[in-house]
């Protein structure tokens, strides 16, 4: 849930500051100190696993790319089919940057 949704001004400064992160070393440098490797792990797979769902994969294939349990599989396609859409707009964008 987003800050201004939670009402949380914590949360909305976290935005603010991942925002305003200028390169991928940054983001790699923040993230270091801010999460564990595993959280960071478990972010980064959410992510591709919405990538490989939208493209048509199967549980089994996911699971086995991944290591995504089928919880978090189920969790991350009721999220494409229910969610706000910010899983297919990052991953459009990031389509659109590597062309």
């Amino acid at each position: 849930m987003c800050a201004k949704r939670s009402g949380d001004p914590a949360i909305e400064q976290l935005l603010e500051a991942i925002m305003k992160l200028q390169s991928i070393e940054e983001c790699y440098d923040f993230f270091e100190e801010l999460t564990t490797p595993k959280e960071l792990q478990a972010l980064s797979q959410r992510l591709e696993v919405a990538k490989l769902l939208l493209n048509g994969n199967t549980y089994m294939e996911i699971e086995a790319e991944t290591g995504a349990s089928t919880a978090i599989i189920s969790r991350v396609k009721r999220i494409l089919h229910n969610g706000n859409g910010s899983y297919r707009l990052m991953l459009s964008r990031l389509e659109q940057q590597s062309q």
